[in-house]
């Protein structure tokens, strides 16, 4: 169960969100790191699950008959590439920890991963997956609080 104070949480979750969105998409180095900066303030768990459910909808909607290896392999690739350039830090790794987190693969039990931080990551596969889609990202960003929200105030039996 989220905190009470989930409503304002969201909030800043979206509003970073976007933000580093923006940031990647100018391809502004110092903006990112600031806007990402702003998610690691935030609630790892809350970022993480509406991070996650914002590149496994954007991935469904760049795939809809469904995602295969090579399609993972193209994503990775794109946005190592495309990223790499303005952003010289980007840790290949976080963003393969990240689309796998999206994709509900556990690597927790894997004795030899280095532990990267996945939010920076994961704004990089949305902000490519949104551009791939033509997809404005506030609308995922939007979509996943909510149902996130929705979520947490279903009753469990």
């Amino acid at each position: 169960m989220w905190p009470s104070d989930w409503p304002s949480s969201a909030r800043a979750i979206a509003t970073a969100v976007e933000a580093a969105v923006t940031a990647a998409r100018a391809a502004d180095e110092s903006a990112f790191g600031e806007a990402t900066a702003d998610l690691a303030q935030l609630p790892a768990d809350q970022v993480t699950a509406v991070l996650s459910a914002i590149v496994r909808e954007l991935l469904e909607t760049a795939h809809p008959d469904g995602l295969t290896g090579d399609d993972v392999r193209a994503v990775l690739e794109t946005v190592v590439r495309r990223s790499a350039a303005w952003l010289p830090r980007l840790d290949a790794a976080a963003v393969f920890s990240a689309l796998a987190g999206a994709l509900g693969v556990d690597e927790s039990e894997d004795p030899d991963r280095v532990q990267t931080d996945p939010h920076p990551a994961a704004v990089l596969l949305i902000d490519y997956l949104a551009d791939l889609t033509r997809t404005p990202p506030q609308q995922p960003v939007q979509r996943a609080i909510n149902e996130i929200e929705r979520a947490e105030t279903v009753e469990m039996p």
